[in-house]
């Protein structure tokens, strides 16, 4: 999560810009005004003297407000904005209406930053695990030139080949998705029920706020996963403090339950996981401020927050 701006009280901005428009439209009339009430008090020399200081010291508050509350800020965003690495975000920003900037300018360039570790990372990925059936396309792509091959040997190599190539088209299908995840669907309400479809039991049911697309991708892999591990029947279940979805399956051993959201990290990668469909749910429900945790029971328990 993004480091949070410190919220102290200070001036609007509204009132610090107009602090100079007010000093140059007064200090005239003030300077009139003791001529007009007192010019016999003071000499022309000492009057000039009282006016210059008091537009002096008037300029330099003036000057310092805005270095303080609106220079500062501004180049300590541009600063963290533009910067690589893990550069802290500014903590102290001004006026409220600086604030508001800086909360977001900082949560955008976080989240900006993390979408692009993760892709460049994914690709990382992607490029390493696509060596394999690229090989194994290539060999049996040699292979099947021979002409002396039996027709069994063939029928092998085919099937080698398409094997191949679905895990290549899997592992492209998981970075695209992945990449949708890091982009807000539309924001919206729906009925648990509806997007459930009859897949799983509902034990719970009402209204949660996301979209009938988020909500839709979020639990199907949630299903598919589970599935996938051996369970015959999922519950999802709307409680005051979230959505549960539980299933029968094995559950996921204590040695996985750090590592179970992690990239790449999968259990089934003989049957052809990425290990990407926890890490899409959680960076989905992420940009939607939503998130997800693994609870302890039999199966395999999953609670989103929103």
């Amino acid at each position: 999560m993004p480091r949070r701006v410190i919220r102290k009280w200070r001036p609007s901005l509204a009132f610090v810009l107009g602090g100079p428009l007010a000093a140059v439209f007064f200090l005239p009339l003030i300077g009139i005004a003791y001529f007009r009430v007192a010019g016999g008090v003071l000499g022309w020399a000492e009057t000039a003297w009282m006016i210059g200081w008091m537009a002096f010291v008037a300029t330099a508050i003036l000057g310092y407000l805005l270095w303080r509350l609106v220079l500062r800020p501004v180049r300590a965003l541009t600063e963290f904005s533009q910067s690589e690495g893990a550069t802290a975000a500014p903590v102290h920003v001004g006026t409220p209406e600086f604030m508001n900037l800086a909360e977001a300018v900082i949560e955008m360039t976080t989240r900006l930053r993390g979408r692009e570790a993760v892709l460049r990372s994914y690709a990382d990925h992607v490029t390493h695990e696509l060596k394999s059936p690229l090989s194994a396309i290539c060999g049996a792509a040699e292979l099947l030139a021979d002409d002396a091959l039996s027709a069994a040997d063939r029928a092998r190599l085919v099937a080698n080949i398409a094997t191949a190539s679905d895990r290549m088209a899997g592992l492209l299908d998981s970075q695209r998705a992945l990449a949708r995840a890091h982009e807000p669907m539309p924001d919206g309400v729906c009925l648990v029920s509806d997007v459930v479809a009859g897949r799983a039991e509902v034990v719970g049911d009402g209204e949660v706020p996301l979209s009938a697309d988020v909500m839709g991708i979020v639990l199907g892999h949630l299903f598919d996963n589970a599935f996938a591990q051996g369970a015959t029947h999922v519950t999802v279940d709307l409680q005051e403090n979230g959505l549960v979805v539980s299933d029968d399956g094995p559950g996921v051993s204590a040695g996985n339950r750090d590592r179970i959201f992690a990239p790449f990290f999968t259990t089934n990668r003989d049957g052809g996981g990425t290990g990407m469909g926890l890490a899409i749910v959680q960076q989905m429900l992420g940009a939607h401020g939503a998130t997800i945790e693994l609870l302890e029971g039999p199966g395999a328990v999953f609670a989103i927050r929103f």
